[in-house]
């Protein structure tokens, strides 16, 4: 069955993939009529968590708010797609850096590198990075549970020299290329929502107590490895920048989970600037009356 939808999906995504970018965002906006208008997505959702982060917002802002979501989310998909195709060209073109000198520093410094984020903005195109810089491209990522797009995924982000690890893989490969002397650059979107009973931290994110992964701090402490926060910028549609935040080089010279917070801090921050560019439909408050004694 995985095979069968991956014949009968592939050849739709290819044809979406490679309209010219006046026609695929007309096609953004076909499917935010539907998914908005039609099927309405996750609608309670997104208000629900406005509601619950910006209390101070009327029904008329949290209502413009959450369409303006619903149209960047249509088109983040959009770009997803024409990640099949898109030219080197077109992609740097369109995802730029504005102080890419930051990364080089750790460079420099024979540092490998944290690089966090938050599911702001776009992360989609982050992979030409891999053009500014020397060091080898890893992100962490969540399997798919089809055996055949997960493939084309990965092949997708091998073109520009950047390589996706699972979880369980992340340890074993960094270490490996420490061991080799190999420098290393490494995306984590570090924002996901743990189960509550298994969370060893918990912080106030937007007002609200909520158990968060530390899996990217207790790595860096491991290796070594300096932790650098990227925030992406909507220029317009269809093009970002981005600008590199270092938190820190010295990761061990920071007490336990400071890195995360610090880190949940310049989330908070991108998020209050323009919150229509945040991921509004994942339950990320979804534990808040679940806040162990020890966490009050």
């Amino acid at each position: 069955m995985q095979f069968i939808a991956y014949i009968l999906l592939y050849p739709i995504l290819w044809l979406i993939s490679i309209l010219p970018f006046r026609l695929l965002y007309a096609f953004s906006d076909f499917i935010f009529l539907l998914i908005y208008r039609v099927f309405k997505y996750r609608k309670k959702v997104v208000k629900q968590n406005l509601r619950l982060v910006f209390p101070e917002k009327s029904e008329d802002q949290i209502k413009d708010i959450t369409r303006k979501f619903y149209h960047h989310f249509c088109d983040m998909l959009v770009e997803a797609i024409k990640s099949m195709t898109i030219t080197e060209k077109q992609m740097i073109k369109r995802f730029t850096f504005s102080n890419v000198e930051e990364l080089h520093k750790h460079e420099k410094n024979n540092k490998s590198v944290i690089l966090m984020c938050a599911h702001y903005g776009s992360w989609e195109w982050i992979f030409i990075l891999q053009n500014h810089v020397n060091a080898k491209g890893y992100a962490v990522y969540k399997q798919l549970a089809n055996k055949y797009f997960d493939r084309l995924v990965k092949r997708i982000r091998a073109r520009y020299n950047s390589y996706l690890i699972t979880t369980k893989e992340t340890f074993d490969t960094l270490q490996k290329a420490k061991n080799e002397g190999q420098l290393t650059i490494n995306g984590f979107v570090s924002d996901q929502s743990p189960k509550a009973e298994k969370a060893h931290h918990w912080l106030e994110f937007m007002g609200i107590k909520v158990p968060v992964y530390t899996g990217a701090e207790l790595l860096a402490k491991q290796l070594d490895m300096a932790v650098v926060y990227f925030a992406v910028k909507r220029i317009k549609r269809g093009y970002y920048e981005t600008t590199f935040t270092t938190i820190t080089e010295n990761p061990n010279d920071f007490k336990d989970y400071q890195i995360t917070d610090d880190f949940f801090k310049l989330v908070e921050k991108q998020i209050h600037e323009a919150p229509q560019y945040y991921l509004w439909t994942h339950k990320r408050w979804k534990h808040r009356d679940k806040v162990p004694k020890d966490f009050l």
